[in-house]
Formats: C-alpha cells, structure tokens, sequence
C-alpha cells in the first residue's frame, strides 16, 4: 500500500513539474527570446528562426532521445516516468502557447522564468526522473567520452547559450545564463527545503560532562567521534550534534556552561533525515 501511494506521488511531481516547467517557458523565456540551455532553449532559438511551434521542436527532440538513451544506455533507471515527462512537458507548451504575463523584460523573464524551471526540475527529481531532454544526450556523452556527468550537461547547455548569442545577440545569452543560474539554485531548494540545520562538532577535555549537558537541557542526540590532536597525538574525542537553527545559541551556552575551554566548530547542514528532524521519503 505505501509503495502504490508513493508511486502515485511519484507521478502527481512528475506531472506537476511538467506543468510548471512549461508554463515558465511560455510566459517568461521564450516571449525574451532567452534560451538557457536543454531542449527548451534549442526550440525557442528555432522558433525564432523558423515560426514552427516550440512544442513540436520539444517533441521531434525528445522522443528520439529517448529512444537513443534505451538503445546506447542498456536501458533506463528513470524508465517510464521519464517518459511521462518527455512526453507530458510539450503537451502542456502546446496547450499553454497563447498564455501572456503582458510584459517583456528581459531580467524579470530570466529570474521567474529561472525560478519556475527550477521548481518544476526539481519536483521532477524528487520523483527519482526527470523531463527528457539533452539529460538523456549528456548521459550518452558522458558514457562514450568519458567526461564528467557535470560537464556533459556543461557543455551542451553552453552550445545553446552560444547560439542563442549568435542569433539573439550576446546580452540576451547573458540573460539566460542567470536564468540557469537561478535554476540551479531553485532545484536546490525544492530538494532540500528551506530549513537549513546546523551541525557541531564539539572538542573537549571533558566530553562526558559536555554530552550530559547536550542530552539533558537540549535533548539532542550526540555522536561521540575518535579524534586524535594532530600536534599532540593523544586521543581527544569529537562530539558531533545535529540541531536546528534556534538551538544553536543555547548548544553554545550549554557547551560554554559544561566546558569554557571546548573548541566548538558550527556549520551548515542543508538537509537532516532522521528523528528530530524530517521523515525520510
């Protein structure tokens, strides 16, 4: 029963992002001519040239990538949700074509148009697949040159840009590589929330008074960690806490309490699964 509710919730993100990514392309990128990258920026830059419909160039480019990533990948592990979101995501271009937000501006397409392919990227992610596109021809060339999965994507996103620059003119190709940018920030934050958790880990000579004092006024859970000082060598153990942002003044005032001298390192920790904190999906 989980599982069919999980799949079920599998394709509801997947739909929903499709969605969401097409209709951020028709009312924010391609009324600014700015194409940042994928398959999406390959039919804006066509359908300025040419008047045929953005959502047939997505098409006549996704299904045979796809086809290609069955034949030359042995198969895919996204599988047929992927193939919901090929499919899907041109589906809504055509039916959103006529939709106008009423404005052109270039910097404003950019940074909502960024922002709504973002959020419809990553709740695709979360749903363990993606839309298509040139993700399936960088996996193809990463797997028959060798490079990076980072740069495959790299540089056929950079081919588009490029183009765009030569048949927009190079400040709206400046305009879609802050709208990438502004991308990749977005689907980090659909796939990580906007919580940001701190994580401490905690060096003292009296690390048992310290993780009593953590368990007792805090209640958090501590890990005790082997550590070594690198001038001294001798053993010095390393408490590691996890705690939300509003704790971390009170962890510093209960370590602070426990031991004046401990040596207290507190970062980030973008995304906590577990007890406390969020239930892992």
């Amino acid at each position: 029963m989980k599982t069919a509710r999980r799949l079920i919730a599998d394709y509801l993100y997947i739909l929903a992002g499709s969605a969401i990514v097409a209709i951020a392309f028709n009312l924010f990128l391609l009324p600014n001519q700015i194409a940042p990258g994928g398959v999406s920026g390959i039919s804006t830059i066509v359908f300025n040239l040419t008047g045929i419909e953005p959502a047939y160039i997505q098409w006549a480019f996704n299904i045979p990538l796809f086809v290609a990533g069955l034949l030359l990948l042995g198969g895919l592990s996204y599988g047929t949700k992927t193939l919901v979101g090929t499919l899907f995501l041109p589906f809504v271009v055509f039916l959103t074509r006529d939709w106008d937000v009423g404005f052109t501006d270039p910097l404003l397409g950019a940074l909502f148009g960024g922002i709504g392919i973002g959020a419809g990227l990553g709740l695709a992610f979360r749903a363990r697949a993606s839309t298509g596109g040139t993700d399936l021809a960088a996996q193809i060339l990463q797997k028959y040159t060798g490079l990076t999965s980072g740069l495959s994507v790299a540089l056929i996103d950079g081919l588009v840009v490029i183009s765009s620059a030569i048949v927009f003119g190079l400040e709206l190709a400046l305009y879609a590589l802050i709208s990438l940018f502004v991308t990749g920030k977005t689907i980090d934050l659909v796939q990580m929330g906007f919580g940001y958790a701190k994580i401490a880990y905690i060096i003292s000579k009296d690390e048992e008074n310290v993780r009593q004092h953590i368990l007792r006024d805090i209640d958090r859970g501590v890990t005790k960690l082997s550590g070594y000082g690198g001038y001294t060598n001798e053993e010095r153990p390393v408490l590691m806490c996890v705690v939300n942002q509003n704790e971390v003044t009170k962890l510093k005032e209960v370590v602070r309490l426990a031991d004046p001298n401990a040596f207290v390192i507190v970062s980030n920790a973008t995304e906590v699964l577990g007890e406390g904190f969020k239930n892992q999906q």
